[in-house]
């Protein structure tokens, strides 16, 4: 059970001011020298970044469609273990969630989940009176989420605050903070949003400061860490990598305690047809391993051998990784070695396995291409069977070229910036087995992107998507997957488990 104070920043839409005043209160407080535990409702690599800028701690996602709602309160508590207070980051507007899927997902649906008061960040510069009627309007759509207060960003003068406050007098709402314009917070963006923290880390660090200034001087630290303690216990174990690598249970095969529940193994063509796929009552089978084998827990390695080295890409090229998938392979027997592509010239010593997480090739395209060592190192390990797994920047890593420029040749594929935004949740399947799942295993992922990988799927594809639309996508060779999709690997801790027994024996 977690009784960690928490609270919730939400705003009523994207671009009001919720990763300013919830980078900034966090590091208001980590000033005040408490420990402050930092979360990301969504998919949002970016974000968490700044947040562990301004805390010291791993920034984590709180992701109910990545992950399953049961997952949220257990993944929270693993985060918060050993904090003060926590401040979980909102995602656009507090009831957008994930597209036809009514709440779930959404920064309420997590508030709800975690039993946590929201604070309203409203962006108020181009209104008065009608604050009120918004903050009324928002507090009052789900009478579970629970609105303990607003702070009012973007104020322009002492005269617009007064009217701000007058409004707000009878809504039942506190003013917990008042903003005012502010340049020097800004942070650049780009095509998917803030540059990330590991690009700009001097310039990042001076802005985490002035958004932290900022909102000690405008905001109620006092109250909010008050509001925080109003927060319910959370009943249930915290998530923990190795009870997620433990042997499968009798009655759950494949889940572990606050894990939802196991999706099924089937035919690729039966998982797109979306027809049931085994009788009621019936588990799912364990996931197979090389060889045909069911997992039986955590994998063996003959007496003597030392761990595999998984080299995990990293550095300003590859910045895109939930920390929840470097401690499960940790958890199931890997010694995990970040590596930069940028200026390493060769994979870390002992390379077993590869994982090479999103980020921003397209950017650093000339640098990367410069590296042919590790290129060829790179194309020399999926030539030799080990186990490689590429996400949407890692894709196009794998690729024969990138905008034109030759990267590892792995794939035979081409890929290219595109004007158009790939982004959404994804519900797949694995339409083949390969180095992460079984046949016919269901996953819920995310992509985020503008680039175009031509052809955009190989003879034997990563996934079908079910959702939103039906096609196939990515490339799954000898141990190579590679795919735009984004997943969570705590949703499905055998894919971790099943990565390394790979590198085991590969």
């Amino acid at each position: 059970m977690s009784s960690v104070p928490r609270l919730v920043v939400a705003a009523p839409s994207s671009g009001s001011g919720k990763t300013t005043v919830a980078t900034g209160l966090m590091a208001a407080l980590a000033g005040r020298g408490l420990a402050v535990s930092p979360h990301k409702v969504g998919p949002d690599y970016i974000d968490p970044g700044y947040h562990a800028l301004a805390t010291g701690r791993v920034g984590r996602n709180l992701d109910a469609y990545l992950c399953g709602a049961d997952l949220i309160g257990p993944l929270f508590a693993h985060g918060a273990r050993g904090c003060d207070l926590a401040v979980v980051e909102g995602v656009m507007g507090l009831y957008d969630g994930a597209a036809g899927e009514g709440e779930l997902a959404s920064t309420a649906h997590v508030a709800k989940l975690l039993r946590a008061p929201v604070v309203l960040v409203v962006d108020a510069s181009s209104q008065s009176r009608s604050v009120a009627a918004l903050v009324h309007g928002f507090a009052s759509w789900d009478p579970e989420v629970r609105i303990g207060g607003v702070i009012l960003n973007k104020v322009a003068s002492d005269r617009h605050e007064a009217l701000l406050r007058d409004a707000l007098d009878s809504s039942g709402v506190p003013v917990l903070g008042v903003l005012r314009r502010a340049p020097q917070v800004d942070t650049p963006s780009r095509h998917l949003g803030l540059v990330p923290v590991a690009e700009r880390r001097a310039e990042a660090v001076a802005a985490v400061a002035a958004m932290a200034a900022q909102v000690a001087e405008g905001c109620d630290l006092d109250a909010l860490a008050a509001l925080a303690r109003t927060a319910g216990a959370l009943s249930g174990a915290a998530w923990d990598p190795a009870e997620a690598m433990a042997p499968p249970t009798h009655d759950h095969p494949t889940r572990s305690a606050g894990k939802r529940a196991p999706v099924v193994a089937v035919s690729g063509a039966e998982a797109l047809s979306g027809r049931p796929t085994r009788p009621a009552g019936k588990h799912a089978p364990l996931p197979a391993v090389a060889g045909g084998e069911a997992f039986t827990g955590h994998p063996t390695r003959p007496a003597g051998k030392r761990a595999p080295v998984v080299a995990v890409a990293g550095g300003e090229a590859f910045t895109f990784s939930y920390a929840e998938h470097a401690e499960l392979l940790a958890a199931a027997g890997a010694e995990v070695v970040p590596f930069d592509p940028l200026r390493d010239e060769q994979l870390p010593e002992g390379t077993a396995g590869l994982v090479i997480g999103g980020g921003f090739p397209e950017v650093y395209a000339a640098e990367l291409s410069a590296n042919e060592p590790l290129r060829k190192a790179v194309a020399a390990l999926a030539e030799s069977g080990a186990p490689v797994a590429a996400e949407c920047a890692g894709l196009l890593y794998l690729c024969r070229e990138l905008d034109g420029r030759p990267m590892c040749g792995v794939l035979d594929a081409r890929a290219r910036m595109d004007e158009r935004l790939a982004l959404g949740y994804r519900d797949a399947v694995a339409l083949g087995d390969s180095v992460l799942a079984p046949a016919g295993t269901r996953m819920r992922g995310h992509e985020f992107h503008r680039t175009v990988v031509e052809p955009g799927a190989g003879p034997s594809p990563a996934w079908g998507m079910r959702a939103p639309e039906r096609r196939v996508e990515g490339f799954v060779q000898r141990g190579v997957h590679a795919s735009y999709l984004h997943t969570h690997w705590a949703s499905e801790p055998g894919v971790a488990r099943r990565f390394v027994e790979r590198c085991l024996t590969s």
